[in-house]
């Protein structure tokens, strides 16, 4: 789950200024975590407490103000009784990684999944964003090899998966709907050569920078693991709340196992 912040954190900075190579300073000056990390620590959160993921996640989200929320999504926080409103944005991907780490199985993963999608994202696209991503995340966590992993996600939702960064990076335009970031930033973590090489990846190619970094690294991270090194550096940028979340859903993790 701490891939998907990283991302979120290295892309702050590139999502209005994007930056079209793989040559970047990783924790840029103003650097910060976005709507990304608070949206994926809340709901693992409920995951974890079984509370209503709707409730919890606005309560979050309210605690954490001006961190770049979406114009429905904020329209959405500010509903005295929320109701999902159709979505297919990139949001439903780049927040379920909770729902693989906390999975006792495939099924459950997807029921999870499922759980907290729906409470905003409740389009078809936003759905299949979401679960194609929670699987992804799922297989590398039990072991699934990349060619496996791209398999069962072209196979499962017919996501293009063929093309390599270079050609996604030369024509790619900024979109935040997860039919047009979901299929790219799945590729980022597939063609990557570690944790690190995945983040670079999907900065350079342009668009909704701290979202596909996002999704790449929810990923990246148990396919390849987090340098130390990277990990204590994205860690300082969070509050006490959110490392409390992470590692409880490490330790569930160690546990289920």
């Amino acid at each position: 789950m701490l891939g998907a912040i990283i991302g979120d954190i290295v892309g702050s900075i590139y999502e209005f200024d994007n930056h079209l190579s793989k040559e970047f300073v990783f924790f840029g000056e103003d650097a910060r975590f976005t709507d990304d990390t608070v949206c994926t620590v809340a709901l693992a959160s409920a995951l974890l407490d079984d509370l209503p993921p709707d409730n919890v996640l606005q309560s979050w989200c309210l605690r954490y103000p001006d961190r770049d929320y979406g114009g429905m999504f904020a329209w959405w926080l500010s509903l005295p009784k929320m109701a999902p409103y159709n979505s297919f944005g990139n949001g439903a991907a780049m927040r379920v990684s909770g729902a693989a780490w906390l999975a006792n199985s495939f099924e459950h993963a997807l029921i999870l999944c499922d759980r907290i999608t729906e409470i905003t994202h409740n389009h078809e696209e936003g759905f299949k964003g979401a679960r194609a991503t929670c699987q992804a995340i799922y297989m590398a966590l039990n072991g699934a090899p990349v060619e496996q992993i791209r398999m069962a996600i072209h196979g499962t939702y017919g996501y293009d998966l063929s093309q390599s960064i270079d050609e996604i990076r030369s024509s790619y335009l900024y979109n935040e709907t997860c039919q047009d970031t979901v299929p790219q930033a799945i590729t980022c973590a597939l063609n990557a050569s570690d944790f690190e090489d995945a983040i670079r990846n999907a900065i350079s190619i342009g668009g909704d920078s701290d979202t596909i970094a996002a999704i790449t690294g929810s990923i990246a991270e148990p396919l390849f693991g987090i340098p130390e090194t990277i990990a204590n550096q994205a860690t300082r940028f969070l509050p006490e709340e959110f490392k409390s979340v992470i590692a409880r859903v490490g330790a569930h993790r160690k546990y289920a196992l």
